[in-house]
């Protein structure tokens, strides 16, 4: 290879980078809609009262209701998990 072809391959390779880094950007800004938090927390804080409302109504019309076993092995879980955290802890501290 001459000099030639390698600096028209170098030139190739730029090009394809400045592309590939305009076309992240813009994909990042595209994404920026759509996972910024930011924008839903805001939301739901100046519609907190409404969501709460419509869950209530959903739940009344389909008649929700968590059965108290689900009730148990949630609570019996989060006892278990909140014992391991402090025995590890203690171990951590000793």
């Amino acid at each position: 290879m001459n000099n030639e072809e390698l600096l028209n391959k170098i030139k190739n390779y730029e090009e394809r980078i400045l592309y590939l880094e305009n076309e992240l950007n813009e994909t990042k800004t595209h994404l920026k809609k759509y996972t910024a938090p930011s924008n839903m927390k805001k939301y739901y804080e100046n519609h907190k009262e409404e969501i709460k409302q419509k869950v209530k109504e959903y739940k009344e019309k389909t008649n929700y209701v968590v059965p108290k076993e689900v009730i148990k092995e949630r609570n019996k879980r989060a006892y278990q998990k909140r014992k391991e955290k402090l025995e590890k802890e203690k171990i951590e501290n000793i």
